[in-house]
């Protein structure tokens, strides 16, 4: 008797540690949630973040509480997002960056090293000149490039910033050395925008919405933006396809990821309440009152998005030099 009562004892045991880990998924969530944020408050990813966390919290009826990383463009935040429990109670909104810092040597960590859940979010660079620039069209522009090699100056980020890798990627796709165009490093988009009113440069490229006040002011024009559509903000203003004939697509995006090995239905319970809050007219109506533009993307199509953009990124870093 007492050896059939150890057996069954082993047997209930062993039984339910095969379906506690089912049991606390399908409960999931069953306790609040920490969304990891690598950049600062106030920021254009700290607000889109915090509308998320917003429109999650009601969704799963959890509290879900945003915590601000930042620091090192992204580096610090990123890895605090990764090393974290796979059970869904940590998550982060990843950003571009992801996909430049190891072949930056700044950490090892790359997409592959997280569960993707959603891409909420893009916003495209975009190349813009000051308003009374002999250039106006994108053509004007890349003729006089070629024409006078290493004598135009662009910016619009530090040396190897996204958008500085932005307009790398460009030149390449239009068989011109990127070194063609001198790359003035500026602090941000702002201080670049306000270089570019002065007159201390040629060009900017950089997201639409920050050069929104400059453009919206008069004072800069837009040419061409390098996303796969037409802005929200400014849709006459054409794509690099239409305007140039090349493909080139980079920007600015934010998704929501968890560290890898994520239980499955864990990621698709996040999956599907995102693409709900994707979807809602709170969240269309939050982002298009800021131009953030909108794309989206569940866990597989965000996984191809990210490792197309990690190998774009290790492309053009590898012809600046960039790549350790």
């Amino acid at each position: 008797m007492k050896r059939r009562s150890l057996a069954a004892l082993a047997a209930s045991l062993l039984a339910a540690c095969l379906f506690a880990p089912q049991a606390q998924s399908q409960a999931y969530p069953g306790r609040p949630i920490t969304m990891i944020v690598p950049w600062g408050a106030g920021g254009g990813t700290d607000a889109t973040a915090r509308i998320v966390a917003a429109l999650l919290e009601k969704a799963l009826g959890q509290p879900v509480n945003v915590v601000t990383r930042p620091g090192g463009n992204g580096v610090v935040g990123h890895p605090a997002i990764a090393p974290a429990a796979p059970d869904g109670y940590t998550i982060g909104m990843i950003t571009v960056e992801i996909s430049m810092m190891h072949w930056a040597g700044l950490t090892q960590l790359a997409p592959k090293d997280f569960t993707p859940i959603a891409l909420m979010n893009i916003d495209p660079s975009g190349v813009t000149v000051k308003a009374d620039a002999p250039y106006k069209t994108l053509d004007d522009l890349i003729k006089a490039i070629r024409a006078n090699p290493g004598k135009l100056k662009a910016s619009g980020t530090g040396q190897g910033g996204i958008w500085h890798l932005a307009l790398a990627g460009m030149l390449k796709n239009l068989k011109i050395d990127p070194a063609a165009v001198a790359w003035v490093p500026s602090n941000g988009a702002a201080p670049a925008m306000t270089d570019l009113a002065a007159g201390g440069i040629d060009f900017v490229t950089c997201s639409l919405p920050e050069s929104r006040a400059l453009i919206d002011a008069g004072k800069a024009r837009p040419l061409a933006i390098m996303g796969s559509q037409p802005s929200g903000l400014y849709p006459n203003i054409p794509t690099l396809k239409a305007a140039a004939n090349i493909d080139w697509t980079v920007g600015a995006w934010r998704g929501i990821a968890g560290p890898k090995g994520m239980p499955a239905d864990v990621q698709a319970r996040l999956g599907a309440a995102l693409k709900k809050i994707y979807d809602s007219k709170e969240f269309q109506d939050f982002m298009a009152g800021r131009g953030f533009g909108l794309l989206y993307a569940d866990a597989a199509g965000f996984e191809k998005f990210m490792a197309k953009g990690d190998s774009d990124m290790g492309v053009v870093m590898k012809e600046l030099g960039l790549a350790k």
